[in-house]
């Protein structure tokens, strides 16, 4: 087990995430879960988040991801979803049938600590 570390400690933090569509609309193909995972990888370098694990179904998306103890979850989740719900549809104007409003995400999601898992 591969341990992260800082100037003043050593930690391991990880985190399974759950993300469900709005309205649990089956829009997530291969191409929009790869363009997702993409997004995550880049809103999460700002926040010390590192992808381990993606995988989708078509109306959610499961991440394994790891986080520093500086990490501020719900900001980070708040940037991630809002930024990848706004581009998302600008990338996949056809997803606008299914989704009429603005959001792409619903509000809630499952965040669970895995441990050494």
């Amino acid at each position: 087990m591969r341990l992260d570390r800082n100037q003043r400690s050593v930690y391991l933090l990880n985190y399974h995430l759950v993300m469900v569509v709005k309205y649990r609309r089956r829009v997530i193909n291969d191409e929009i879960s790869e363009y997702l995972k993409h997004r995550f990888v880049i809103v999460g370098q700002s926040y010390g988040i590192n992808l381990q694990k993606w995988n989708h179904d078509q109306d959610h998306v499961h991440v394994l991801f790891r986080a520093t103890p500086h990490t501020e979850m719900a900001k980070f989740l708040n940037a991630y979803k809002s930024s990848s719900s706004r581009i998302v549809k600008k990338q996949f104007p056809e997803i606008k049938q299914y989704l009429w409003k603005s959001a792409f995400w619903t509000q809630s999601y499952c965040l669970i600590s895995t441990g050494g898992a």
